[in-house]
């Protein structure tokens, strides 16, 4: 059974159309896409933080400790 065939997809379009009219379709899905990217910037971010850590983790623990050669 294909979840998402095109006769869904058809009436899922058909029943937005009746629901919210053809001129708030595009302020939603508008709307949808910032949401989404605001998402992916976060993550993102979120992801370099981490590997900037990760980064500096690695590069502290490749120096020498010139500490106990004094």
């Amino acid at each position: 059974m294909d979840l998402f065939a095109p006769q869904h997809l058809i009436l899922i379009l058909l029943i937005l159309v009746l629901m919210f009219g053809g001129k708030k379709i595009p302020e939603l899905m508008r709307g949808l896409g910032k949401g989404i990217r605001e998402f992916n910037d976060a993550k993102n971010d979120i992801k370099k933080g981490i590997e900037d850590q990760v980064n500096e983790t690695n590069t502290n623990s490749n120096k020498p400790n010139t500490s106990e050669n004094k």
